[in-house]
C-alpha cells in the first residue's frame, strides 16, 4: 500500500518515521506493507528527516493512480477541501488529522466519500481512539454526556495557575518558551481549538450537523488570582470544558473555562494530557486519557486509520448509517443552557450594596447558592464578591450580568464561569 504525505512537517516526518521504523509490525497488523512514497511540502529548501521523494507540486501528486491512501497534514480549511474533494472524487482513501476541516466540512466531505475510506481519529485528542470508541466501541449506547478536557495548552495554563498561584500571562509565555503554546495563542486560549474538536464529537455521538459559531465558545483569558482563590477555598479546580449533553429540549454544546470538584476524575487530569468521559446509557461512564497533541502520539492515530484501510475495515464516516435514530436532535440555543454558575464582582465597598445585588439576581430568576467576600482581594475602598448559583438558565445569568454592568457600584466587569457538578 502506497501513502501520499500532503504536508510533512512535524506530524508528517513522524507518520513517515513510524511507518518504517515499524513496518515489519505494522505489515504484521495490516496484512500489507505500507509505504511513504511521496510527500508534499511548501518549501523544498527546508530540511527534512525522510527519505522518499519530496514534491511542492500538489496537484501532480493528487493526480497519481499509483496511491493508495493521502494523508492529509496541510492544516486550513478552505485549501484542504478542495484538495480532499478532488482526492474523492477519483475514490481515494483519505486519512485527515485536521480538525478544522472537519469542523466546517465534515458532512459534505462524508456525503462525497460515500464508501470510500475516511479516516480522522487524529483530528480529536491526538493519541487518544476516542473517535473510534464512539464511533465503534460504544455504538450500542445513546450517548447522554461527553465532557472533555481536549486542549493541552489551556490544561497546561490552567494547571500552573491552580497549582502554583501563576498568573495567565506568565504562564502563557512559559508554554510558548517550552512550545506548548503558539506565538499567536488565540485559537488555543480561546477555546476555539477545543471547540473544532467537540464538533467532531458531537457528529458521531448525536448527529448534530454545527459549526463553530453555532455554539458556545469561551476561552481561559480572564481568569485571574481571585478565581484560583475561590476554587481552592471551595474544593473545585477549573479547566477548559469541552461539553456535549442531551437533555429533553436538545443537545447542549458549549466550551469554556468550567469550575470541577477536585474529587471528579477529570479534575486530576493536569499539564498537557488530555482525557474525555463519555457517559452510555448501557455502558455508564467511561474515561479515555492520553497524550493529545505532540508528533509522534497524533502520527500513531493517523497511521491506525491506515492500518484499518489495509485491512478493509469499513465504518460509516460519522458513525451512521442511515439518521433515523437521531434526526429528532436538534442544537440547543446557547440561551436555554442550564447550569451551574460562578460569579465575581469588584464593587464599591459601602451599605447595600449586597442588597441591591441579590434582589437583582431573585428577581431574575437566580438563586444564590453560596456567598463568599473575602479581604484578600480589597483595593481601597472596593471589594470582590463571589456568588455561585443554584441550576440556573444561560440567559438570566447573561440578563443579570447586563443589569449588573449598569450599576455605579461596580468597578470592574463581571466575570461568570460555569460549574459542572
Amino acid at each position: 500500500m502506497r501513502v501520499a504525505i500532503l504536508g510533512v512537517g512535524t506530524v508528517g516526518e513522524q507518520v513517515a518515521k513510524i511507518l518504517i521504523q515499524n513496518a515489519e509490525l505494522i505489515s504484521a497488523r495490516s496484512g500489507k506493507n505500507i509505504t511513504p512514497v511521496v510527500g508534499v511540502v511548501r518549501n523544498l529548501n527546508k530540511k527534512r528527516d525522510v527519505n522518499f521523494e519530496l514534491t511542492d507540486d500538489i496537484n501532480s501528486v493528487i493526480s497519481r493512480d499509483d496511491i493508495d491512501v493521502f494523508v492529509e497534514l496541510m492544516g486550513g480549511v478552505d485549501e484542504p477541501y478542495k484538495i480532499v474533494s478532488e482526492i474523492l472524487k477519483r475514490k481515494k482513501a483519505v486519512v485527515t488529522a485536521n480538525k478544522a476541516l472537519l469542523a466546517y466540512y465534515r458532512y459534505e466531505l462524508a456525503n462525497m466519500a460515500g464508501e470510500t475510506p475516511f479516516g480522522f481519529e487524529a483530528s480529536v485528542a491526538g493519541g487518544i481512539p476516542i473517535i473510534k470508541t464512539l464511533r465503534e466501541g460504544l455504538s450500542a449506547n445513546d450517548i447522554q454526556s461527553i465532557k472533555g478536557i481536549i486542549n493541552g495548552t489551556c490544561n497546561y495554563i490552567l494547571t500552573s495557575m491552580m497549582r502554583d498561584g501563576a498568573n495567565f500571562s506568565d504562564v502563557l509565555k512559559k508554554a510558548q518558551d517550552l512550545g506548548y503554546a503558539e506565538a499567536d495563542p488565540t485559537f488555543d486560549v480561546g477555546g476555539f481549538d477545543a471547540a473544532h474538536k467537540l464538533l467532531i464529537l458531537a457528529s458521531l455521538a448525536y448527529g448534530i450537523n454545527a459549526r463553530p459559531e453555532d455554539i458556545l465558545i469561551e476561552g481561559i483569558e480572564r481568569i485571574n488570582d481571585a478565581d484560583i482563590y475561590f476554587a481552592n477555598d471551595f474544593g473545585y479546580t477549573i479547566k477548559l470544558l469541552a461539553i456535549a449533553k442531551k437533555t429533553a429540549n436538545g443537545v447542549e454544546l458549549r466550551v469554556h473555562p468550567t469550575l470541577v470538584p477536585k474529587d471528579h476524575m477529570i479534575a486530576k487530569v493536569d499539564g498537557v494530557m488530555n482525557a474525555v468521559s463519555i457517559v452510555g446509557n448501557a455502558v455508564g461512564e467511561t474515561m479515555y486519557y492520553g497524550a493529545g497533541a505532540g508528533g509522534a502520539a497524533t502520527a500513531s492515530a493517523v497511521i491506525s486509520d491506515i492500518i484499518d484501510i489495509a485491512r478493509g475495515i469499513s465504518s460509516p464516516m460519522l458513525g451512521y448509517k442511515t439518521q433515523n435514530a437521531v434526526s429528532e436532535l436538534k442544537l440547543l440555543d446557547k440561551d436555554e443552557i442550564l447550569t451551574h454558575y460562578y460569579i465575581r464582582l469588584k464593587v464599591e465597598d459601602r451599605l447595600g450594596v449586597l442588597a441591591c445585588i441579590t434582589n437583582l439576581m431573585s428577581q431574575n430568576s437566580i438563586s444564590i447558592d453560596s456567598f463568599l467576600q473575602t479581604p484578600n482581594f480589597d483595593d481601597g475602598d472596593m471589594t470582590t464578591l463571589f456568588f455561585t448559583t443554584h441550576t440556573s438558565r444561560e440567559a438570566d445569568v447573561k440578563h443579570v450580568l447586563a443589569l449588573l454592568r449598569d450599576q455605579e457600584f461596580i468597578k470592574d466587569e463581571p466575570f461568570m464561569m460555569r460549574i459542572e457538578q
